[in-house]
């Protein structure tokens, strides 16, 4: 592994490094790369292994060539391949490293070095220096009335309460601002949004032809005399009434008389806080708006739980809801729980902590109890984990059907190789089984597919992306049933060949678009289903999928434990994991190269040094957020493509959140300025370029732009097109070429570039990091800005807790297999 530096701007003869120093202010150029402090062999943070890379005087970059970096030659988190130290903190300047022009400071004319004539250059300094200041000043003028001339955007008019309220709606559904994460750990002041998509209270799903990619059609929004009524509430209460149309699809018909009867209903709109919600409804009630109301407490407590439902959490422990609602301002926390629960706006559970403890004794004179944890959740996903627990036991009890003789299964077993025979084996026996592996362990997976097809059964395969289902299907054998056989290419432009594999997605799956259909019953016309990517299904996928399963088929989860959970709640694969009430088959087959070894080790704690002798890993120091766009541009558009002949279109990027200097907002405008300027005349968007299009929340396809027309935004996804309407672009389309972890899962690319910004540090976790470079399969370069802050968060840093039901409802329905 080694470290990179950049090579666009030109290096003089005998300079190392080439990325240039940040200017100062007279505009010269900074001390050179290696005339920093020098750091001793120590400094390992564990990322780097082998030599370091220099540029030479010709302006060649180290991924293309590699140096010499003297005895040692590793160079630590937050340390250059030099020995400098990368510096630490952010720089004030959130441009620093992207222009090349020299920074702000004095003019050339005031620089020192005044000679005997002094004092006339003195005088003549100040008056160009009084000139310079006019001259900012007119500019600054035509600057404003070209502003006051431009169009005013919806809501722009706005001012105050209802401005602000409208922002942090917009800001919410735009990406720009996360969900508040009212029950997770502390976090940064300006911490990007990890989630991109999240379930909302309020949301248009839509799936259309294509299925899995789904072609966007029109959403029968509300009535538009709803509409129109829920916008003189709102204005009656100083709200934006560019909310009507949320408002009136979260309360539906009477949306207006709801509203203006319990005003705090507002809460209903993703990005509504209570204070402003607060606001609206002291507008509307006037005196009789307290916060002792009861519609103000229970309000808050649903929106609670739905932020508590964005953090992951199926249902919350009542002293932590009762704790919130006491911060939010509800004098009586309590009564605002037992009001929410009598309306039946939540539900209340009380689940023993030791299920298998015996009951006491009614004629027990101490009146011991059997110790329970109360949650309060709300109904639909208490409803779904409870009908997921009951779909996976009546599987795990019901006898698979007889499809192919014991000995059939066994010689299929006996046919493939390790793993592979195992999960066979099991898979013939139970109607569950669970399968763990990283990418390597795909062909298991794929052997249990070909194998049971070739026994005749009706065997499926479901991946959370379709850029994993068109990666499965390359791994299957000829099937001859299909008459199919090849391989995808890597730009995934042919799909006609793997479409007519066993392979869906999940979302095509359970819409019908894709997979074999249902039966007269309404469940999967199947016998077998291998659903990959199981640790990205939140309870509500889950629990539709179970239900879909026929009696007697056999379903096969698998997945990788490591990467990041769902971003819906729930942690479906790592509750069954742990309540062993299946078989698991764990692959023993490892990811390969340097790539795999580095991966495997962050998966258990430890980011070690590894080999790279083909550049497979590289590390590129940066000292702000700045350079790291800067030095992200030039990998993507110049060293990888040059160096490796991976082209810009197969290298992802991948930062912890949206917002920040270095978060995907200021990575894709700066990509976008190098690899396809263009005015955005689309919404923001120009044809060719890369896009992130979420067609419901918890779904990401990359995908690129075709063009536009009355119909809406054109894409093409997977190879499929896609028509987004006009009014959904801003909240389901967003520029593509960087992404975060949590829209990369169950996605790979040849080349990867994980962005790690000094200003992002408390977003790092042992499961992000692993996700992020796991996303690479030829090369991962690794612009480190973290410094310490990466190996700590591999070592200390596991998953954060989730709050579920799931794991006590298993041990009631199905006893542990041991």
């Amino acid at each position: 592994m080694s470290t990179e530096p950049e090579p666009t701007e030109k290096t003089e003869p005998g300079t190392r490094g080439a990325a240039p120093e940040p200017e100062g202010p007279g505009g010269a150029p900074g001390e050179a790369a290696n005339g920093g402090a020098a750091s001793g062999g120590g400094g390992e943070a564990g990322v780097t292994g082998g030599p370091g890379d220099d540029t030479d005087a010709s302006g060649r970059d180290s991924v293309a060539e590699s140096g010499d970096t003297g005895a040692g030659g590793s160079a630590g988190a937050g340390e250059s391949a030099d020995g400098d130290s990368a510096g630490g903190g952010e720089s004030g300047a959130a441009g620093e490293g992207i222009s090349d022009a020299p920074g702000g400071g004095a003019e050339p004319e005031a620089d020192a070095g005044v000679d005997a004539d002094g004092a006339a250059k003195a005088q003549l300094s100040e008056a160009e220096a009084e000139l310079a200041a006019q001259r900012l000043e007119r500019e600054r003028i035509a600057r404003r009335k070209a502003e006051k001339q431009q169009p005013v955007e919806s809501g722009a008019k706005l001012s105050g309460k209802a401005a602000d309220l409208l922002a942090a709606v917009r800001a919410v559904e735009s990406g720009a601002k996360p969900a508040a994460a009212v029950f997770s750990e502390p976090e940064p002041p300006r911490r990007p949004a990890q989630e991109p998509v999240r379930p909302r209270p309020v949301s248009a799903q839509t799936t259309g032809a294509g299925g899995a990619v789904g072609v966007a059609g029109s959403v029968d929004g509300p009535a538009p005399e709803t509409v129109e009524a829920v916008q003189r509430v709102l204005a009656d209460g100083g709200a934006p009434t560019a909310l009507a149309p949320q408002v009136a699809a979260a309360l539906g018909a009477g949306a207006d008389e709801e509203l203006r009867a319990d005003p705090w209903q507002l809460l209903r709109v993703t990005g509504v806080r209570p204070e402003q919600a607060d606001g609206f409804a002291r507008e509307l009630l006037g005196a009789e708006c307290a916060p002792d109301d009861e519609r103000r407490g229970r309000a808050v407590t649903v929106w609670l739980l739905e932020q508590a439902a964005l953090a992951g959490h199926t249902a919350l422990e009542m002293p932590a809801l009762t704790a919130a609602l006491a911060q939010r301002g509800v004098p009586d926390a309590d009564a605002a729980v037992q009001s929410t629960i009598a309306e039946a706006e939540a539900l209340v559970f009380q689940d023993a902590l030791d299920p298998a403890a015996p009951e006491p004794a009614e004629d027990d004179e101490e009146g011991a109890e059997r110790p329970v944890r109360i949650l309060v959740g709300l109904e639909r996903y208490a409803l779904a984990e409870e009908s997921l627990a009951d779909g996976l036991a009546r599987l795990i009890n019901s006898v698979p059907k007889e499809d192919g003789s014991a000995e059939d299964w066994e010689r299929a077993a006996a046919s493939a190789e390790g793993s592979a025979a195992e999960l066979i084996r099991a898979s013939a026996a139970g109607g569950l089984v669970l399968h763990t592996g990283g990418q390597a362990s795909l062909t298991e997976p794929a052997a249990l597919l070909t194998a049971a097809r070739g026994l005749g059964l009706r065997a499926w395969a479901a991946t959370h992306s379709p850029l994993g289902r068109d990666r499965f299907s390359a791994l299957l054998q000829d099937d001859r049933q299909d008459g199919t056989a090849g391989s995808v290419p890597s730009d995934g432009t042919a799909h006609e060949q793997p479409r007519t594999r066993p392979v869906a997605t999940v979302a095509g799956l359970l819409s019908g678009a894709e997979g074999p259909g249902r039966d007269g019953d309404g469940a999967f016309d199947l016998d077998l289903l291998v659903v990959l990517d199981a640790p990205q299904l939140d309870v509500e996928t889950a629990a539709l999928l179970v239900e879909s399963m026929p009696d007697g088929a056999r379903l096969v989860l698998g997945g990788d434990p490591a990467v990041l959970w769902s971003a819906g709640p729930g942690r479906v694969f790592a509750d069954l994991l742990a309540a062993r009430i299946c078989p698991q088959v764990a692959s023993r087959r490892p990811d390969p190269g340097p790539l795999g070894e580095l991966v495997s080790g962050i998966g258990i704690g430890e980011l070690n040094q590894v080999e790279a002798p083909g550049k497979e890993v590289v590390i590129v120091p940066v000292r702000d957020a700045g350079e790291a766009v800067h030095r992200t541009v030039q990998l993507v558009a110049d060293s990888v493509p040059r160096a490796l002949g991976v082209p810009a279109e197969d290298t992802q990027v991948i930062t912890p959140g949206h917002g920040g200097a270095a978060g995907t907002r200021a990575l894709n405008a700066a990509l976008k300025e190098r690899l396809n300027p263009g005015p955005g005349r689309f919404g923001g968007f120009d044809p060719g370029d890369r896009v992130a299009y979420s067609p419901a929340p918890g779904r990401t396809l990359p995908g690129a732009v075709v063009g536009a027309d009355a119909d809406g935004l054109h894409l093409t996804c997977a190879g499929e097109p896609v028509v987004v309407p006009k009014e959904r672009v801003e909240q389901s389309v967003r520029h593509g070429w960087a992404l975060t972890a949590h829209q990369a899962v169950g996605c790979r690319w040849p080349a990867v570039v994980a962005v790690l910004p000094g200003d992002a540090t408390q977003a790092l976790s042992r499961p992000w990091v692993y996700t992020a470079f796991g996303r690479a399969d030829r090369h991962l370069s690794v612009v480190q800005g973290a410094e310490q802050a990466l190996p700590r968060a591999v070592a200390e840093i596991p998953a954060k807790p989730r709050t579920t039901r799931l794991p006590v409802l298993l041990r009631t329905q199905a006893p542990a297999s041991g």
